[in-house]
């Protein structure tokens, strides 16, 4: 069964199973304890920081290892940001960040500091020139992904970085995505990372404060990690994180990277002529070389995820119908784009181009079978389209309006989509929807159908979006 969610976690790397198993039976022991035991379990720790700095490009003495990837994030973020209390209290982020990035600021905000959302462009990217923008004489700290998470694109790392030196701000960078395939470039502050996402077990994160970055670790400390880490760490599974990561860096990134972003191309290429009415987001370039994100209109992406799982597919998605608060992923709101029927494929290594031709085979058909489950017509959304219009839907002077409240995604677009030919041109359709996903679907609906949004108000319940006839 073809696994294509690398993104949420990597299959184990072989060299990290070996490390694994074979650091069993000698790091079991205390690490800082002076007899034989805890030594042979002290140089094993002391190998793997050393190898795991290597790969990221620190110092053995900047990196830590953590229980987790979130808890490295949520760690760096409250260390610098304590680091920095005297200048000021507030966080600057992109509208993008991994939700444990948005949690940390929460927590920060409720704790009465301050924060500044960075809004991305539809490619899910940041401009170093708005970064450079926000920054004030009250910014503590800037925290930036280094790739997304969901759709892949990269950050301009680098640019900011200087921005940031320049202001005298110190930026934490999340690269959990991006380190598998090389280290950040730039002057950053603060690294993240989760040793899952490229092929080490769970349960080991790292964080990297460089030298003259302030930084004051916060909670209860021990000797242990420089205070940033407490507690008696897994260091079998530490030893197994390293190792992978320097099996990757020696085995060389560029040419899977190379294959995989040639898969990814095919992808991209090939999903929007197989699959009507389906669009693909991020960056087309400035990317992760294994990941691609596209959505399906009229899909319920819970249902697409399941019959793709029929057919032997693992892939996962940012729809809000995957998700329990029926809120579309913060992601593709930040970005503006259609969130219904998403699915992300991120290939792990070694994926065979046989695999991905079976995916693009099946792919179609699953869509298909969705669609047809949820009643959409034939053509849905052309002009002229002549389907009966849902229940709900009455006169009015503005045309029509269309009520689809207590109906979630992509219910509310499939009946705009039904009815839209029955008004004239010019005429416009007023859809009543309290799903939180109507309003990115359908003005993405609307862009792709070419009609035109003519704009959202409020309602009783929920809000009015008023659509007008183009076609």
């Amino acid at each position: 069964m073809p696994y294509f969610d690398a993104a949420s976690s990597a299959p184990l790397h072989p060299v990290a199973r070996e490390a694994l198993l074979a650091s069993l039976d000698e790091g079991w022991a205390d690490p800082v304890r002076l007899y034989r035991e805890g030594r042979r379990a002290r140089l094993l720790l002391d190998a793997a920081r050393e190898a795991a700095a290597e790969a990221v490009g620190c110092r053995p003495d900047e990196l830590v290892f953590t229980p987790s990837g979130t808890q490295a994030v949520h760690s760096g973020i409250s260390g610098a940001l304590a680091g920095r209390r005297r200048a000021g209290r507030r966080l600057l982020h992109s509208a993008v960040e991994h939700s444990s990035v948005l949690h940390a600021a929460e927590a920060h905000e409720a704790a009465g500091g301050s924060r500044s959302e960075i809004a991305v462009d539809r490619t899910g990217r940041v401009a170093a020139a708005d970064v450079a923008a926000a920054l004030g004489p009250d910014a503590a700290l800037v925290c930036l992904q280094s790739a997304n998470h969901e759709v892949g694109t990269e950050q301009p790392v680098d640019e900011v970085a200087q921005r940031c030196r320049e202001s005298g701000v110190p930026l934490l960078v999340d690269a959990a995505q991006s380190l598998p395939w090389g280290p950040v470039a730039g002057a950053w502050s603060v690294l993240t990372a989760s040793a899952h996402k490229w092929g080490g077990p769970p349960g080991v994160g790292l964080l990297v404060v460089r030298k003259g970055t302030r930084f004051s670790p916060q909670g209860p400390l021990d000797e242990r990690e420089s205070g940033r880490a407490p507690g008696f760490g897994n260091i079998p599974a530490q030893v197994a994180a390293a190792a992978s990561l320097r099996a990757l860096r020696a085995a060389g990134e560029a040419g899977e990277a190379a294959r995989l972003r040639g898969l990814v191309d095919r992808i991209r290429g090939r999903v929007p002529a197989l699959v009507p009415d389906t669009e693909v987001v991020g960056d087309p370039v400035r990317r992760l070389p294994h990941l691609v994100t596209f959505s399906c209109l009229y899909a319920d992406g819970e249902a697409l995820l399941h019959e793709l799982d029929r057919a032997g597919f693992s892939v996962s998605s940012g729809s809000s119908c995957t998700s329990s608060t029926l809120t579309p992923s913060h992601v593709l709101r930040a970005m503006g784009v259609l969130s219904e029927g998403n699915v992300r494929v991120s290939l792990p290594r070694g994926t065979r181009d046989a695999d991905v031709d079976r995916f693009l085979e099946v792919l179609p058909r699953a869509v298909r079978a969705v669609r047809e489950r949820l009643g959409v017509p034939a053509g849905a959304g052309a002009a002229g389209a002549k389907e009966a219009a849902g229940a709900g839907e009455a006169a009015d002077a503005g045309g029509r309006t269309l009520d689809a409240l207590g109906k979630r995604c992509p219910l509310p677009v499939i009946e705009l989509a039904k009815v839209i030919g029955e008004v004239p041109v010019g005429a416009t359709v007023t859809v009543l929807s309290d799903d939180e996903a109507a309003r990115l679907d359908i003005p993405a609906w609307c862009a792709m159908r070419e009609q035109e949004f003519v704009g959202e108000r409020e309602a009783e319940r929920g809000a009015a979006y008023v659509v007008r006839r183009r076609v």
